[in-house]
């Protein structure tokens, strides 16, 4: 996969070298013509996916939903439900990073997370989104994260309290904003040629072992498996416990 990143000047390329390293990205100072590439202007990166896409997707923890959110963690309470009462904070691992919606919560609740994201594209742009506000959410200091296979570094990791998985679903067409970001996710494996495992991944884990595991599922969707302990329902969504 090759990228390009465009920037407008030197001090530009000074304050992404961090992101370099992550990414082998051709440095250019116009946008080109016939394939994705990156932009960072105004100390922000985004991603345009070609030219006649206007609107670039860039990641932003502390405006739109995402900070209202934020804001307002008391009313998270499926996700807490989910994780259930604790007498001290929690090691969780994401396999599902996406756009790190739930991760961001269970850290504002005060946990420690390590969380794993596939797409290099994404992972990028979630560096970058946590480089921005990290002064504004002190709690991202308790962020690992990793751009790999989910279940091959889960492998290798130790002392893991809960497994937290999102798999993509198809959403109801009235979910726009949702509907809108796992349609950039798809197009995104579909430029790295990443194919998505959506609920394999929750078999993957079930095979390998853990202590309790929160599965993200569409409210209505069937049981990917009948040994469930117990359930956390919304009007939309639902989180499947296995312990």
């Amino acid at each position: 996969m090759n990228l390009s990143i465009v920037i407008e000047n030197d001090e530009d390329k000074r304050n992404i070298d961090e992101l370099l390293e992550q990414i082998n990205a051709k440095i250019l100072f116009h946008p080109p013509k016939n394939s994705p590439y990156f932009e960072f202007k105004e100390n922000k990166l985004r991603f345009f996916f070609d030219l006649e896409n206007s609107q670039p997707l860039d990641i932003d923890f502390l405006k739109g939903s995402m900070g209202w959110r934020l804001k307002r963690t008391d009313h998270e309470k499926l996700l807490k439900k989910a994780v259930g009462k604790t007498d001290k904070p929690l090691t969780i691992f994401d396999g599902t990073a996406g756009f790190l919606s739930d991760t961001l919560i269970l850290l504002a609740l005060g946990h420690k997370v390590i969380a794993c994201e596939q797409s290099k594209i994404l992972f990028v742009l979630l560096k970058d989104a946590i480089r921005r506000a990290k002064d504004a959410l002190p709690y991202l200091d308790n962020l690992k994260i990793y751009n790999d296979n989910s279940i091959n570094l889960y492998k290798n990791l130790e002392n893991i309290d809960l497994v937290f998985l999102d798999p993509m679903y198809p959403e109801p067409k009235k979910h726009v904003l949702r509907s809108g970001n796992m349609s950039s996710i798809r197009k995104i494996l579909n430029i790295e040629s990443i194919d998505d495992v959506e609920d394999n991944i929750f078999f993957e884990f079930k095979d390998f072992g853990y202590k309790k595991l929160i599965l993200k599922r569409p409210i209505k969707a069937g049981l990917l498996d009948q040994n469930i302990n117990y359930q956390v329902k919304g009007k939309s969504t639902r989180f499947d416990v296995y312990i």
